[in-house]
């Protein structure tokens, strides 16, 4: 399966994304959570929550439909430990916007952590994000 854009619409996805994360009174979030993931970002994750990174003020810019978040703040002391298989971004109100996988570094996830092992107290660092919209 594909789904292609012009770059255009692309940007103009990638535009409102960033818009949805952005939203609320405090810095978006990104929650790393391990089991399965559930059905939508509405949906409470029933999960392990493992740990929370916190995003900059502007959290993302774009080009083109590729969406590159800005410096990201590591959990210096990780909530529980397990094997990170997926993260929720919420915006500042911490409603969630999306859902995504997440791998080590030789992984497909969408996210990739040099390792998905998460331990209790121990930090959890995201170096880059990258998201493409409409590829």
């Amino acid at each position: 399966m594909y789904f292609k854009l012009l770059a255009a619409h692309a940007s103009t996805l990638a535009t409102a994304l960033i818009g949805a994360i952005a939203a609320g009174t405090g810095n978006a979030t990104i929650a790393f959570f391990d089991g399965a993931t559930v059905a939508t970002p509405a949906t409470a994750p029933g999960a392990t929550l493992l740990g929370t990174l916190t995003c900059s003020a502007v959290p993302a810019t774009q080009t083109d439909g590729l969406i590159t978040f800005n410096a990201i703040t590591q959990d210096s002391a990780a909530d529980a430990s397990g094997t990170a298989t997926w993260a929720r971004i919420y915006d500042g109100d911490g409603n969630g916007v999306f859902d995504v996988d997440v791998s080590d570094g030789a992984g497909t996830g969408a996210v990739k952590l040099n390792t998905t092992t998460i331990v209790a107290g121990g930090p959890i660092a995201l170096t880059s994000l990258v998201i493409v919209v409409g590829g």
